[in-house]
């Protein structure tokens, strides 16, 4: 342990224990509070199995400060950082930062769901199960690769500091400095710097993952640490990826939808006989193609599109988005997201969910041109919140009245100058280890899986890094790790992402 960990472990509370029972040093029952401190660490050792091998680990699940140019603290972020035992040589140990997004997302999902050494108690399909909580990840990616989850300020129990005044920022100079596109990737970018420098992992390869608007925040991120902080990133996951800046407006955006409806009308059972006969992964190929091939070029054409051709498009349209032809037609063969999540089960009195529309919502009407609310959000926030706030109180320790911000006041944010997906082809060209990889759930509607491939395809022009960028599919949603199957087969690639992304002994980094 280096020596600021030692004077962090000394400061605060050291628990010793296993993964189910930790031991605590001395009776914490005085040391909630609802202020938080600039720094602040609880460590915990646990116990555990991944692909049948028998894991040690330590968890850290503390604060770290954000700081100003004259070296005061602005602002305290909460992190949780499983750190794997008995690694002989941890300059060749991974390490991967897991950011969600929002933006104003707390690192939750991933952390209790996805890469970390513990998993969501839910059904086989992702639903809510009682009594909540979390249970061992027997697919975690702790036994490749170290992991840190972390929440940006105002998330989680993240939170803006007091100036040395003792008075707390203007909300104009918090938005300034914390929530927008730009000042997000930057004030996190030297945050990861101090965080590399306190637990001595400058020589260890990196990583960043990011899920949602954590796709833009990693994408900027994986530029701004080459380039103002020296650090040089291995490889980057894109989970559920926004547009990072990459345009795709007017009849791309309109087109783009139609495979993601054909995934989702195929789950619900609603698309003609000899498709629903068909496995998913022989419909979506014949959907994306008629897209690319007939329906882009069909909406390009707008009002200037000959009669019997927008019937022959609406036709195949309906076929393939489970809706009627008249319905096609009223919409102008450009059929928005929320009218396809209220009108997909209207006949049988159900909406579906915007994230994951393998879920299920019930409406005041069933007439409207979207439904009430998001039905897997919902859902999702029956099993994450109790679970979180009773893993980090009570398994790692950490003892607060501070309230977990699942989704924390950061708005309004500001979009503008989103160059991120521009910043992570240049970090790619700058650095020939850098890998990445995309990861999408087929039944997400509101980052669909064609947005992601479009993404992928437009990064970079030229082609040249075309062997270092992959996609992976998943039959599930946002959240795809949510389904078991998924969790297992997610976790696999994510794996073997990190260990193909690993440079040869001796390989240098050179085209």
């Amino acid at each position: 342990m280096n020596k600021w960990l030692l004077g962090a472990a000394v400061a605060c509370t050291l628990t010793l224990g296993s993964v189910h029972a930790p031991v605590f040093a001395h009776d914490q029952s005085t040391d909630f509070r609802r202020t938080v401190e600039a720094e602040s660490v609880v460590v915990t050792e646990h116990r555990t199995r991944i692909n049948g091998e028998r894991i040690t680990y330590k968890a850290y699940n503390g604060f770290l400060p954000v700081w100003n140019e004259e070296g005061h603290p602005i602002a305290t972020l909460h992190y949780t950082y499983y750190e794997r035992q008995g690694v002989r040589e941890q300059e060749k140990r991974p390490i991967m930062f897991s950011f969600n997004g929002g933006p104003g997302s707390a690192s939750v999902w991933m952390q209790i769901a996805y890469s970390g050494p513990k998993a969501l108690r839910v059904d086989d399909e992702g639903f809510p199960i009682q009594p909540y909580g979390v249970k061992d990840n027997p697919y975690s990616v702790l036994d490749t690769t170290d992991i840190v989850f972390i929440n940006p300020v105002n998330t989680g129990f993240s939170r803006v500091l007091p100036g040395p005044d003792g008075k707390m920022p203007s909300r104009d100079w918090q938005r300034e400095t914390f929530f927008g596109v730009n000042a997000d990737v930057k004030y996190l970018a030297d945050w990861l710097d101090t965080f590399t420098t306190r637990y001595n992992r400058w020589r260890s390869p990196k990583f960043l993952i990011g899920e949602s608007y954590g796709t833009t925040r990693v994408a900027g991120l994986a530029h701004a640490l080459q380039n103002r902080q020296w650090m040089y990133i291995n490889g980057v996951v894109l989970v559920s990826p926004t547009d990072i800046g990459i345009e795709r407006n007017g009849p791309v955006k309109a087109a783009n939808r139609l495979p993601y409806f054909a995934a989702a009308a195929w789950y619900h059972g609603q698309l003609p006989s000899d498709l629903q006969e068909k496995d998913l992964y022989e419909v979506l190929p014949e959907v994306e193609a008629f897209t690319l091939d007939t329906y882009l070029p069909a909406l390009a054409k707008g009002a200037w599109l000959d009669e019997q051709e927008r019937a022959d498009v609406a036709r195949q349209v309906a076929r393939y988005s489970g809706l009627s032809e008249e319905v096609v037609l009223q919409s102008n063969l450009d059929i928005s997201t929320s009218f396809f999540w209220k009108e997909l089960l209207r006949d049988e009195g159900y909406t579906v969910g915007r994230l994951d529309s393998r879920y299920k919502g019930i409406d005041r009407n069933d007439v409207g041109a979207r439904p009430d609310f998001n039905s897997e959000l919902t859902s999702w926030l029956h099993s994450f919140t109790p679970a979180i706030n009773h893993y980090l109180r009570e398994e790692l320790g950490l003892k607060t009245d501070l309230k977990y911000n699942m989704f924390g006041p950061v708005h309004p944010w500001d979009r503008s100058n989103n160059n991120t997906g521009e910043q992570l082809r240049l970090a790619m060209a700058q650095n020939p280890y850098m890998n990445v990889m995309i990861q999408s759930g087929y039944y997400d509607g509101a980052t669909n899986y064609f947005d992601a491939k479009y993404n992928m395809w437009q990064l970079d022009p030229s082609g040249k890094m075309r062997d270092r960028l992959s996609f992976k599919g998943y039959r599930s949603g946002h959240m795809m790790y949510l389904r078991h199957e998924d969790l297992r087969l997610s976790n696999e690639h994510l794996r073997e992402f990190i260990l193909n992304s690993l440079p040869a002994e001796g390989e240098a980094a050179k085209y």
